[in-house]
């Protein structure tokens, strides 16, 4: 029988300006901030189920922003949360959360199904953040203080959202700024129809 193509690579390491030159100033995706900011919106509204299911498409969505053909795999994807979700330095641990048990829940949803489904998911979470830049609402980002007597689902829920938008700032401030790969897909996300 025919096994299906796995489309893997080794991972890609961050993107940074060259050495010796001074980085001019980055480029800002409006859709991608705005695309983080909604979900902030969407954990001050406390809608905790469609804050969590964008949050958790961040790293397929920024592992198909840096493939050439907006193309996302289950190991990129893993690579990407165990790279990107703990801060570096002291700070990794500063919140007190459990980094590894956020990117092993997110390992083990992205690996489920078959590489068609993933493909299918991963179009769906772009076309999400594409359409994001044609909605007006203004962005107010997340209110820390309305975390305030939450149970202990919603707290865990908020913690790992938090987790991944502060991975996905993170990600694009050090690494996707700098990729022209990045640039140019969301440049083409940005005109597509």
């Amino acid at each position: 029988m025919n096994e299906p193509h796995v489309h893997s690579r080794p991972p890609r390491p961050p993107v940074l300006p060259p050495a010796g030159v001074r980085p001019g100033v980055p480029t800002a995706s409006r859709m991608f901030a705005k695309y983080l900011n909604d979900i902030g919106q969407l954990l001050d509204e406390r809608r905790w189920e469609a804050a969590s299911r964008e949050a958790n498409d961040l790293p397929r969505i920024a592992v198909a922003l840096a493939d050439a053909q907006l193309r996302s795999s289950a190991a990129e994807i893993t690579n990407w949360c165990q790279q990107w979700i703990r801060p570096p330095g002291p700070e990794g641990d500063a919140h007190g959360l459990d980094h590894e048990r956020i990117c092993k829940s997110i390992s083990e949803r992205v690996t489920r199904g078959d590489v068609a489904e993933s493909a299918s998911l991963t179009m769906r979470a772009l076309r999400r953040l594409r359409l994001r830049r044609h909605v007006r609402n203004p962005p107010r980002g997340f209110s820390p203080s309305r975390a305030d007597n939450l149970g202990p689902q919603d707290s865990a829920v908020l913690r790992s959202c938090e987790a991944l938008l502060e991975a996905a700032r993170r990600w694009y401030a050090r690494s996707a700024v700098h990729d022209p790969t990045v640039q140019a897909n969301l440049a083409r996300l940005a005109v597509l129809r």
